[in-house]
């Protein structure tokens, strides 16, 4: 399939928008969500770098271009349902921009009733 083919195959959805998961290469950890049109599919197909589209900005965004943590991407995947994307990347740093490795830094603990953070400083550093 060709990047026309698969940006063709993607159920987008009312904005133009689909989700695609970040997730690291080398250890498996889920990095991210962000949303992807077919211009951010396409720039990252061009530069192997993640690019996405900022729902906030309303603009293309490209990851890394202010703090410099690049994703590099190995690997694009569609779901079963073409309406989700899996992008598998090198980061050359933290993805969350509070600093953590990972945007999913929050884990929810049963006994205390409360999302508590779980990742260390040492894991960031890492």
């Amino acid at each position: 399939m060709t990047h026309n083919e698969l940006i063709s195959s993607i159920h987008f959805d009312d904005r133009g928008l689909v989700p695609a998961i970040v997730q690291d290469n080398k250890t498996g950890a889920v990095l991210m969500l962000a949303y992807m049109n077919a211009q951010a599919i396409e720039q990252t197909i061009a530069t192997s770098e993640a690019h996405f589209w900022s729902r906030s900005r309303q603009e293309l965004w490209h990851k890394g271009s202010t703090s410099g943590n690049f994703q590099r991407v190995i690997d694009i995947q569609v779901d079963c349902d073409q309406d989700t994307l899996l992008l598998r990347v090198i980061p050359a740093g933290p993805a969350c921009h509070t600093g953590h490795t990972t945007c999913f830094f929050q884990r929810y603990d049963r006994s205390t009733d409360r999302f508590l953070e779980f990742e260390t400083l040492t894991d960031k550093e890492n």
